[in-house]
């Protein structure tokens, strides 16, 4: 093979290496492009608070909604309990899915009927994906408030 051939065929794998390693960095930078696009952006869309008669638990409500590339944005309301004082995050006690409340959007009404017993008020549309009846000391109750004949309370704690 003569010396110019060999200069030639240097030059072709160099092109073609140079080829393969920009076809490779545009396909890293497309895949990180599209990741970026398809993370999820919870939105909080409501919340409330309540603390309980004594201030020693705090009750929190909030309805989220998931943005972005993919994803539908369905709201769902995520309610917990948390000591007032103290680091510790907060325990969830209730998950509503929320695919059928255009018009109030999960809101959820907290109301503590005593320093250990919170009720948690719903209406009708949500729901309910999860639910603790207890948080330490406490007794958490439910109540269906769409329908207010029957009074739909589920009601396990003590009088």
């Amino acid at each position: 093979m003569s010396s110019l051939s060999l200069s030639r065929s240097r030059r072709i794998n160099k092109v073609m290496k140079a080829e393969r390693f920009t076809a490779w960095l545009f396909i890293v930078m497309l895949y990180a492009c599209v990741s970026a696009c398809g993370c999820k952006n919870t939105q909080t869309v409501w919340s409330t608070k309540a603390v309980s008669p004594d201030g020693k638990f705090v009750a929190t409500a909030r309805t989220s909604a998931n943005s972005g590339f993919g994803i539908d944005g369905i709201p769902a309301t995520f309610v917990y309990l948390n000591w007032a004082t103290g680091s510790q995050k907060p325990m969830e006690i209730m998950e509503f899915a929320n695919e059928s409340v255009p018009s109030n959007i999960g809101k959820v009404e907290i109301k503590w009927i005593s320093p250990r017993h919170v009720e948690i008020a719903y209406s009708a549309g949500q729901d309910i994906e999860f639910q603790a009846v207890r948080f330490d000391d406490v007794c958490i109750s439910l109540r269906d408030v769409s329908n207010i004949s029957s009074a739909g309370s589920s009601d396990n704690c003590p009088k």
